[in-house]
């Protein structure tokens, strides 16, 4: 009887050990996308800053100036505008990890109950006979 329960103990905690390392697989690569996604746009605002910055040092008169403020005001909207769907993209991203989390969640629910039925209807039968 010991020996029984201890083979169920280890089964149950290894299908949770394998589920677990799936579920952090699944949140890891939502992460990484994530993360992808944050430096990509970070690193086309901090060019285009950069850019808007060296066009900044040549101004040398006001009409430069006015050009300039255009410029800045166009890059201001622009960076706006990327950040708000760099957003949605993340939120798409985050929707997709947290659907596939409980798809996971609902494998290892049934996995469960389908390991807690097995045995049930085994003594079942074997009270029948």
């Amino acid at each position: 009887m010991t020996q029984q329960l201890n083979t169920q103990a280890f089964a149950y905690a290894r299908q949770f050990a394998d589920h677990a390392f799936k579920a952090q697989a699944v949140a890891l690569k939502g992460f990484e996308e994530v993360a992808g996604l944050q430096f990509k746009a970070f690193e086309q605002q901090a060019r285009s800053a950069a850019d808007f910055v060296a066009q900044a040092a040549e101004v040398r008169d006001l009409e430069a100036l006015r050009g300039l403020w255009e410029k800045g005001a166009n890059l201001s909207r622009d960076h706006a505008e990327q950040a708000v769907s760099v957003g949605r993209e993340i939120f798409a991203v985050t929707q997709k990890t947290a659907e596939s989390l409980g798809a996971l969640a609902q494998a290892q629910q049934q996995a469960a109950s389908d390991a807690v039925a097995a045995p049930a209807a085994t003594a079942k039968k074997a009270a029948a006979k």
